[in-house]
């Protein structure tokens, strides 16, 4: 893993699961907010550590939510959460899988979660492939953005991070799980409009 984190020190353990694994590795949906993947990477700036916290749906690998900040507490995974439910309108249902760092088992996101009717879900401990398919996301963006270059300030970071998935990552990277279109284009041509708020 890359620049992963977790605000724990050495010796900590991650705590209970708040959720079950109710996704058990299988990374695929038959359909738009079905299944979401959420997760927490950090890059290194001048001006120290910025983090994002990114809302995958499997069905299309758009991210359809995301929250960037100096510091990682519960409030940046549930900003998280939030932009995604008003990007994507009627969730009701949809499962959220995650691991078990602290800002998801927090008592403000699994509020979040109930507030929306969304079903929380959680690998185990230590198991980087519960949530690979979010792993791999983190991976692209390592390689294509993160560590291209020395990021002097943190704004500048997240300009880089924002126009990366909203531009490329969004409208320009074909992927061959998608029949190579990109994620908004497979939305598009995949889904019924009303399907879709976004």
């Amino acid at each position: 893993m890359f620049g992963k984190r977790r605000g724990r020190g050495k010796n900590a353990k991650a705590g209970p699961p708040v959720h079950d694994d109710l996704v058990r590795r299988d990374f695929t949906s038959a359909g738009p907010n079905r299944l979401w993947l959420t997760d927490i990477t950090e890059h290194a700036t001048g001006e120290g550590k910025l983090y994002l916290c990114a809302v995958k749906d499997v069905y299309s690998g758009r991210i359809v939510g995301y929250s960037i900040d100096a510091r990682m507490k519960s409030s940046l995974a549930v900003r998280a959460l939030e932009s995604a439910v008003a990007r994507r309108g009627r969730v009701a249902g949809c499962m959220v899988h995650s691991d078990r760092g602290s800002q998801f088992r927090s008592r403000k996101f699994v509020s979040v979660l109930a507030r929306h009717d969304l079903v929380g879900s959680m690998g185990r401990v230590g198991a980087a492939g519960d949530n690979a398919a979010m792993e791999s996301f983190f991976a692209l963006l390592q390689k294509s953005v993160l560590d291209r270059r020395a990021w002097a300030t943190r704004q500048e970071l997240r300009i880089a991070i924002v126009t990366w998935i909203e531009r490329t990552y969004h409208r320009r990277r074909r992927q061959r799980r998608l029949a190579r279109l990109t994620p908004v284009e497979y939305e598009t041509i995949m889904t019924p409009p009303a399907a879709l708020a976004a």
